[in-house]
């Protein structure tokens, strides 16, 4: 049976009787999935983190609600997110916990980098984001980056969308304000 013509809607509906669905949604998916693992832990760590994503994604086909937007992107980043947290909480030394800006979990700095296109205003990214809770952060990230729009990403974060909407107002100005600050320091 070919699922390559239905909307990842119905594939959700049907993973439940036919796991097999999932292998439709890995085939839609993975691509993203694996640049949202890619730019939180590394590409060699994403690799394996792939995977795990898909497996999760198979063991609680039958407890998910198809997302209002039809895509099941929001899902796939919820369990990405699980995945990325277990990962990291399993490889970071228990005894060292940083304040420190350049080491914010979860975060790919080069990433980060790569994406900023004048060089000289990384450090203050940087410090911009870490300046936000690592939900908002989570949340600003998955709309900039990531494309899902604030209730979708509300919804991989276990947040309603009126939530989401006014912590994505307040992550923006928060970072905005730090972006600010680093710069007027700067002059």
């Amino acid at each position: 049976m070919s699922f390559d013509d239905q909307s990842d809607d119905e594939l959700v509906r049907r993973a439940c009787a036919q796991p097999e669905a999932i292998g439709a949604l890995y085939e839609r998916h993975a691509p993203a999935v694996f640049r949202y693992l890619a730019r939180r832990v590394g590409p060699p760590a994403a690799e394996g983190l792939l995977g795990d994503v898909f497996v999760a994604a198979v063991a609680g086909r039958c407890r998910v609600e198809p997302h209002a937007s039809g895509s099941a992107l929001p899902w796939l980043y919820g369990i990405a997110g699980n995945v990325v947290r277990g990962h990291v909480r399993r490889s970071r030394p228990r005894a060292t916990a940083h304040a420190d800006a350049d080491v914010v979990s979860g975060v790919d700095w080069d990433a980060i980098d790569a994406r900023v296109d004048a060089a000289g205003r990384r450090a203050e990214l940087r410090v911009a984001l870490a300046a936000l809770g690592d939900v908002d952060r989570e949340l600003l990230l998955l709309v900039a980056w990531e494309g899902l729009s604030p209730s979708e990403a509300g919804r991989v974060l276990g947040l309603t969308p009126l939530a989401a909407r006014s912590r994505l107002h307040r992550a923006r100005t928060r970072a905005q304000a730090a972006l600010d600050v680093t710069t007027s320091a700067a002059l």
